[in-house]
């Protein structure tokens, strides 16, 4: 069972990170933008995308403690 399940863990972690670094990313994009131009609507798409990977990463971070619990529980 842990066979299985740790890499499912890893792959989750690795997912964790890409949505953490998509997520910073369009805040970086978001924050010099808004200081180079001051328009509202391409800061706002910027943001709606921000939040999409950081709520994902959210999601993943769910995911991987959920299996962390179950390696736990198996092993015990």
């Amino acid at each position: 069972m842990n066979y299985i399940l740790i890499p499912i863990l890893i792959i989750l972690m690795a997912l964790v990170v890409f949505s953490l670094v998509r997520g910073v990313v369009a805040f970086l994009k978001t924050t010099k933008i808004d200081l180079e131009s001051g328009e509202g609507e391409t800061v706002t798409e910027m943001q709606l995308m921000q939040n999409k990977a950081m709520f994902a990463r959210i999601k993943y971070q769910a995911l991987a403690v959920v299996v962390i619990v179950i390696i736990l529980a198996v092993s015990q």
